[in-house]
């Protein structure tokens, strides 16, 4: 029985509880807001139902089994490393300007995606090779709710008019997708992307039709694919397992601490992409035709 709760959390909590009524064996949940499911789960341990979170961890409960999702710390650490690479910085060149953005602060990837990226980003801060000119730094300063692109091409509108008249911003990390293409009509804007200002490296994830144009096209610079075949494919052994009475497959037993117990987990690796490599990922994989992005 699947169901969508189209970002709507008191929708996705009714469904929750009414597949617990339906005697359902196995729960397999993308949550919305991973903190509001503790009474439910509570529910479906009480009536025997194995939870296992998918690609969003569930949070503040002891009634997740498993999680199956991609490898996010990872998944930082490739956007970052794409800056890095691109601006010439292991080789000692710089400074140049650099703004950050995050994902959204309900969404527990969101926190890893960022601690991934800065991990190799604050060395290069703490020498000053790179500087963030606007000081905001912190996943309390650069989230943006709901991974909401509008928000971010906002928030860097402010950040151009503050704090980049006079200067040039050289990388802009983007969690997502979504926000790349919000945060780079923001730049638009204001004369990036021309022969006289060329773009920023601007970063992305998930490699969604629109930001894989953009990257043909020379303005977002990266992103980063998860193949989410591969996620379906790891929770349906795991389901699969549960269900014959088995334990499903596991390769992390100390990563995703839920804040009450640290979840049994299955990660995938995430690949960085560009416009040197997108044919062989994308296409040569049969994720997408080459003409949904030509």
């Amino acid at each position: 029985d699947l169901q969508y709760a189209e970002d709507d959390i008191p929708n996705q909590l009714a469904q929750i509880e009414n597949m617990i009524t339906k005697k359902v064996k196995v729960l397999v949940i993308a949550a919305i807001d991973g903190t509001t499911l503790t009474s439910a789960l509570k529910q479906a341990a009480d009536s025997g139902i194995k939870v296992i979170a998918y690609d969003r961890l569930i949070r503040g409960s002891a009634n997740v089994d498993y999680y199956a999702t991609f490898d996010n710390f990872q998944v930082g650490v490739l956007q970052a490393s794409y800056i890095e690479k691109s601006l010439g910085l292991k080789d000692g060149k710089g400074p140049f300007n650099v703004e950050l953005f995050g994902g959204s602060a309900d969404d527990n990837n969101a926190f890893f995606f960022y601690n991934g990226a800065m991990s190799v980003l604050q060395p290069y801060i703490d020498s000053g090779k790179l500087v963030v000119q606007s000081k905001q730094t912190g996943m309390d300063k650069v989230a943006t709710l709901r991974w909401d692109g509008a928000v971010a091409q906002a928030r860097m509108d402010n950040l151009l008019s503050a704090f980049y008249t006079q200067k040039r911003v050289d990388a802009v990390l983007s969690p997502y997708d979504g926000l790349s293409i919000g945060i780079i009509s923001s730049l638009k804007g204001v004369g990036y992307g021309s022969k006289e200002q060329k773009m920023p490296v601007v970063t992305g994830q998930d490699a969604e039709i629109p930001s894989m144009k953009s990257i043909l096209k020379g303005e977002q610079t990266s992103t980063v694919f998860k193949d989410t075949r591969e996620l379906a494919k790891v929770t349906v052994g795991m389901v699969d397992a549960v269900l014959s009475g088995g334990k499903p497959e596991i390769n992390d037993t100390t990563t995703y601490n839920n804040g009450v117990k640290v979840v049994p987990s299955y990660l995938l690796k995430p690949v960085s992409v560009d416009a040197t490599n997108w044919e062989a990922v994308l296409i040569g994989s049969g994720y997408y035709k080459k003409e949904q992005i030509q």
